[in-house]
């Protein structure tokens, strides 16, 4: 593999994929975060007018706390804060280390640089799998029920 079909197949590959993936999970962070806020702040809202004439309103209360207790469940399941800010600066980790290598910048300003490059991207994207795997391999803590 040449150098132009590293760059645009795997660095570039690489970059766009942690550019996407960052981008979802930070769009699903705070679509959830935003929800579970507006929930919660209609909860005092809402008990102001609560009254034995308004069962419906005691309905509503009892949802909007059922709603938050989900959405905080599936934010710390799926850990989309965690993976929005590990897939960024993954992201931009390889897009220094593009930039550094294409104007031939320390440590690339040596005579053959491609070896490192490649050395190095690829260290960024193993060390990103390696937590992944570390993630999903780690022991539950005392507590968590899986």
């Amino acid at each position: 593999m040449n150098e132009e079909q590293f760059l645009k197949e795997r660095v570039d590959g690489q970059i766009n994929w942690y550019d996407k993936k960052s981008q979802f999970n930070q769009r699903w962070y705070k679509c959830l975060r935003v929800g579970e806020i507006v929930a919660a702040m209609a909860i005092p809202f809402l008990a102001g007018y609560m009254s034995e004439k308004t069962p419906a309103i005691q309905v509503v209360v009892g949802f909007l706390g059922f709603i938050i207790a989900i959405i905080a469940g599936v934010v710390a399941l799926c850990q989309f804060q965690e993976n929005w800010v590990e897939y960024r600066t993954t992201c931009e980790s390889l897009r220094h280390e593009k930039y550094l290598f294409l104007t031939q910048t320390e440590p690339y300003n040596v005579d053959n640089p491609f070896p490192l490059f490649v050395q190095r991207v690829e260290s960024l994207v193993s060390t990103e799998n390696t937590k992944w795997s570390q993630l999903i391999r780690a022991p539950k803590k005392e507590g968590e029920n899986g």
